[in-house]
């Protein structure tokens, strides 16, 4: 009766933790439970499975258990089943070898505290990316880091920061019209930049790491949402090809993250890919992905892999692109309705950003 009580405690408990983060308020202590779902969801399973396997369904009260937790585990896999191997592929995979259309990405939270440099740096040379993307550095990170990236990426945009906020962008590849902005708080940039590959090719970059809901110093996810969905807004406008990337600080099948995607109409590599969980690089059973990279219908996906350890407590991404833009209707995101961008919309107005002047992406 100790087993059954528990499970039944367990699955009351596993249904409410399911539905909170659909009400919509911003308080930290609802959106956290975003993040745990694939973790919600295997424990809502074994419970299920424990339950028939201990128990004999008999009585009016079991099968209504049983109903209500079966319907609780098949939208917690409806929020997740995207990030499964089982599901179709968003981005399609690379049809060219072309090495002048090819972008390669390397994205690491280095967690500012970190002091094993060399990790990171070796990791750079080994994978030998066109782009490099350093969050949460300092000026001692970028002391660290300069003089060897710099060296072989010889564009970049530098904004060291002790608030574990700082980010640092380096490229092989050309950059023009390179932008560092502040859109929700003085304290928290973005960068943006066009980026001109080999072929000649451009595309604008945007790089965001918008601060999380947490007790002690944000308890509302708003500066979050609002920093994405300013994103989110303006790429929906593009008139060039985009990527966007970052530490999001928010996982890929949130509400918010969601927004952000059918917003922008990018395409999400990940999607029938994998997880791709890159925190806690120190928790194993915690994980969840909370860096992202997005991209415009012409780009492919090469490869994507979470790489190794650095002792930062996220693990950074190498990603591989192929530019293929006489191939973008083949998966072109459908248009946002007017709900979804009222939705988006919204959040700004909150933050009285909804007329704030950011201009449109053009390749003029």
């Amino acid at each position: 009766m100790k087993l059954k009580s528990f499970l039944q405690g367990f699955g009351i408990t596993a249904v409410v933790l399911t539905l909170l983060p659909l009400i919509a308020i911003d308080y930290w202590w609802i959106r956290i439970f975003d993040f745990p779902h694939a973790q919600l969801t295997g424990l809502t399973l074994i419970a299920i499975i424990t339950y028939f396997i201990k128990f004999d369904i008999k009585y009016y009260k079991d099968y209504l258990f049983v109903v209500i937790l079966i319907g609780c585990f098949l939208f917690q896999l409806s929020k997740i089943y995207a990030y499964t191997p089982f599901a179709d592929f968003e981005a399609q995979e690379s049809t060219i070898t072309d090495s002048s259309n090819t972008l390669k990405i390397y994205t690491a939270n280095v967690l500012q505290k970190n002091e094993e440099y060399h990790l990171l740096l070796n990791q750079v040379k080994e994978k030998n990316p066109d782009i490099v993307l350093l969050m949460e550095t300092d000026q001692k990170w970028q002391d660290a880091v300069h003089n060897t990236l710099s060296a072989s990426h010889p564009y970049f945009m530098l904004e060291p920061l002790d608030n574990t906020y700082g980010m640092l962008l380096y490229s092989r590849l050309p950059i023009s019209d390179e932008h560092i902005r502040h859109l929700v708080d003085k304290e928290i940039p973005s960068m943006e930049a066009i980026v001109t590959l080999e072929s000649g090719n451009q595309f604008q970059l945007f790089a965001i790491h918008p601060t999380p809901p947490m007790p002690q110093h944000n308890p509302m996810s708003s500066d979050r949402d609002t920093e994405m969905m300013t994103t989110a807004l303006r790429v929906y406008k593009r008139k060039m090809p985009v990527i966007v990337m970052g530490d999001f600080n928010d996982v890929a099948w949130s509400e918010t993250t969601s927004l952000f995607r059918k917003t922008s109409t990018l395409l999400d590599p990940r999607i029938g890919r994998g997880f791709y969980n890159t925190f806690n690089a120190k928790n194993v059973l915690m994980r969840w992905p909370l860096d992202h990279l997005f991209i415009s219908e012409e780009f492919r996906v090469q490869t994507l892999n979470r790489t190794k350890d650095i002792k930062s407590d996220h693990f950074p991404m190498y990603t591989e692109l192929t530019f293929e833009p006489e191939k973008a209707k083949e998966q072109k995101a459908e248009k946002p309705s007017q709900e979804i961008l009222d939705r988006a919309q919204s959040q700004l107005k909150e933050q009285n950003l909804l007329n704030m002047e950011m201009p449109i992406i053009s390749s003029d």
